[in-house]
């Protein structure tokens, strides 16, 4: 045997990641590499909130970057929309027909007509929310607004307290009286439960506000079932017992907050007695929270993204967002309230947005209004005639699913969508892109959970074909012609714009150290120090809790810009009453009895991993959880299909009967693609497209429906 025959030893390296998902947890991840293969992720054990865990989403992540039916070339469509037919084609042909396509349809109808769909299936700085904004802007394109999660809360939360981070979520193990209000926190954020669960061993009382005693309703001290879109009622009532019962902070008050004799008179209306006829809730129990709440401290809420979906959902989280300065929480290190942590990172987002190049004027058109859009029930002129979808499935989580397909189906719509797999969106394409995985991309991290910044580094090549979306879209301006520098900078100029480096958050952090340690915390007091606004501080106009919104009473309602582009053109405004006030659900239930709640997924992240066979098998079949007493009344038995129906549309579910809902109330998770369904339909097919109150948020506890056996 020469010495060129020997067998070599493989070379293994551990690069360190984020993990790309839209979830609070932003987790550290350490990916093992053997010779250029990563072989396998796991959480990083010295970050303080992965703890060396990762969830069911994404533990075994390298399977979805190796997996079999990844997209890995340019792809041409050969059949009927929606056959799934392609043709594999190289980048320069693919290029060159977009760019073509965009053009014409330009020439004929107004930039206008080229509409982008994307929202956050990549949460990245660099190749998430905002990549793309910039040549969408350039090229004169459609702006879309993107409120699918907490653009409701953040117009209500901003307007009542101020863009401030609340309390740090690692400082809840101070807390010794924590509500959980709309969040199933072991599904949706894991990471935050052993705080949670450490609090509770130090005799933290735990209390869990949801219609359903999902996971982490099972493990409170006390789930309160509440009838689904009345949480404003239920926050109104306790504020009405705090106030009348003599147990506000009444010093805390006076020096930090504004409008109380107006909330005082305001919440005179709201007694306990009226709040349970409107939540189901017996008054003596919201009397008892009311108490526990205002007298145990440190007290904290964390509030989840469905406190908002209904149509009273702004007014909802102004309510809520009321309580702890009424009762001085605000004052303890674990005491406050707990919504986006993202509002202590100083992410430099015009800076990827470039708002500079949007014409202004440009009209929007909301994300889920896309069926509406496509369908020409929008009347829009000129009409979408072009289409490019990436970070997104609308086809799992626009509602009214049925006109999306339709619209999806047009063959004079020209569609472009980046992807893994070949989506139930994808089969609609005219080409399909191949895009890469968090293991094969730079990026930098953010999170709407806590106060870490984590960078991503790419741990292996791109596979076949595929590229970053910071590359597609220099690849496209390319295409287009477009000379404006700002459009080809590269991945490294990107990491070095991506935050204020200069903010006192970042001091001491650098690009440089995060090479080195992967993650680093803000610079920010440490969690058993920190409480923002012992001293009131709020980011509000008035430096203080505006139980009385300035804001909403001179602008009235609005979405935030970062939610729209950065664009504040054709904000939908009006008048707004500046008090909080109970806004009951849009939607009765007359002809369709039952009201469906469409939570996260415990195994899917929205549509992602809605197609990975381990996810898959963990999530199991599209279900419908319903009361005994529900299913009784008609003659559905466990484990028998059933169809879901209203005037929108209609899917199958598998029945599963339990009392872990209120009589009168369906579950079905978000998250499985129509290709797997039973019927090709999900729950997206009987959303309301009607928007909430505040930061056109969707409304999608509303949905009222009826349920037959199959």
């Amino acid at each position: 045997m020469t010495t060129t025959e020997l067998p070599l030893t493989p070379t293994t390296t551990t690069v360190r990641a984020a993990c790309p998902h839209d979830c609070p947890d932003t987790c550290a991840m350490l990916v093992t590499v053997e010779d250029g293969r990563a072989t396998a992720v796991t959480g990083d054990p010295d970050h303080p909130f992965t703890r060396g865990g990762l969830c069911v989403k994404v533990n075994n992540y390298q399977d979805k970057t190796y997996a079999p039916d990844r997209l890995l070339h340019p792809m041409r469509r050969t059949g009927p929309k929606g056959s799934g037919r392609f043709e594999r084609i190289s980048w320069d042909e693919a290029l060159s027909e977009i760019a073509a396509q965009f053009k014409a349809r330009i020439a004929e109808y107004g930039s206008e007509t080229v509409m982008p769909v994307s929202y956050l299936g990549n949460q990245g700085i660099l190749n998430g929310l905002s990549v793309g904004d910039g040549f969408f802007h350039r090229l004169g394109a459609t702006v879309t607004e993107r409120t699918y999660c907490d653009s409701g809360a953040c117009t209500a939360y901003a307007t009542t307290i101020g863009p401030t981070a609340g309390v740090d979520p690692e400082s809840i193990v101070h807390s010794r009286y924590i509500i959980l209000w709309a969040t199933n926190t072991i599904s949706t954020n894991l990471h935050l439960w052993p705080i949670i669960a450490e609090a509770q061993r130090n005799g933290a009382k735990v209390v869990c506000i949801d219609p359903m005693r999902h996971r982490t309703a099972q493990r409170a001290d006390w789930h309160i079932p509440i009838r689904p879109g009345t949480d404003g009622a239920l926050a109104l009532a306790m504020m009405h017992v705090i106030i009348n019962e003599g147990l506000t902070d009444d010093d805390y008050i006076a020096r930090h907050t504004l409008g109380y004799d107006e909330l005082v008179e305001r919440v005179q209306q709201y007694s306990p007695e009226w709040a349970a006829q409107e939540t189901g809730i017996p008054a003596d129990d919201i009397r008892t929270l009311a108490r526990e709440y205002a007298t145990t401290h440190p007290s904290m809420i964390r509030i989840g993204v469905a406190v908002e979906r209904h149509a009273g959902g702004g007014q909802t989280v102004r309510s809520i967002a009321c309580l702890p300065a009424l009762v001085g929480a605000w004052r303890h290190v674990g005491g406050g309230l707990l919504q986006l942590p993202l509002w202590a990172h100083p992410v430099n987002w015009p800076a990827f947005m470039l708002p500079e190049l949007r014409k202004p004027g440009t009209r929007v058109v909301n994300q889920f209004l896309l069926g509406r859009a496509l369908t020409g029930e929008l009347a829009l002129d000129p009409p979408i005639t072009a289409l490019m979808v990436y970070n997104s499935n609308p086809m799992v989580v626009c509602p009214e699913q049925d006109k999306v397909e339709r619209g999806l189906q047009r063959e004079d719509l020209f569609t472009v969508v980046s992807e893994h797999f070949l989506t139930d969106t994808a089969k609609y394409a005219d080409i399909v892109l191949p895009a890469t995985t968090a293991l094969e991309q730079h990026d930098l991290m953010f999170s709407w959970g806590h106060f870490y910044v984590t960078l991503n580094t790419p741990a292996i090549e791109p596979l076949g074909e595929a590229v970053s979306n910071t590359e597609l879209f220099r690849r496209l301006s390319r295409a287009m012609g477009f000379e404006d520098e700002v459009l080809y900078r590269s991945d490294e100029e990107l990491l070095a714009q991506a935050y204020d480096w200069s903010a006192p958050a970042m001091q001491g952090i650098t690009l440089e150290s995060l090479r080195r340690t992967g993650w680093a915390r803000l610079n920010l007091p440490s969690k058993d120090e920190y409480a923002p606004h012992r001293e009131g501080n709020f980011p509000t106009p008035s430096g203080k809790v505006e139980f009385r919104s300035s804001i909403l009473e001179a602008q009235g309602n609005f979405v935030l810009n970062l939610f729209r582009q950065l664009s504040d053109d054709h904000q939908p405004g009006g008048t707004v009453d500046p008090l909080p006030h109970y806004v009951p659900p849009r939607e009765g239930g007359e002809v369709y009895p039952l009201n469906l709640l469409s939570p996260k997924s415990h195994a899917y992240l929205n549509s992602s991993a809605g197609d990975q066979p381990m996810q898959k098998r963990v999530q199991g079949e599209q279900t419908l959880t319903i009361h005994p007493q529900d299913a009784a009344e008609r003659g559905i038995e466990n484990g028998q299909y059933v169809c879901v129906r209203n005037d929108r549309g209609r899917f199958l579910a598998l029945a599963k009967v339990s009392d872990e809902v209120a009589p009168g109330v369906v579950v079905c998770p978000l998250g499985t693609w129509p290709k797997n369904a039973k019927d090709g339909h999900t729950v997206a097919a009987v959303n309301p497209f009607a928007f909430a109150d505040l930061g056109n948020a969707p409304t999608f506890s509303d949905t009222r429906v009826e349920v037959e056996p199959v």
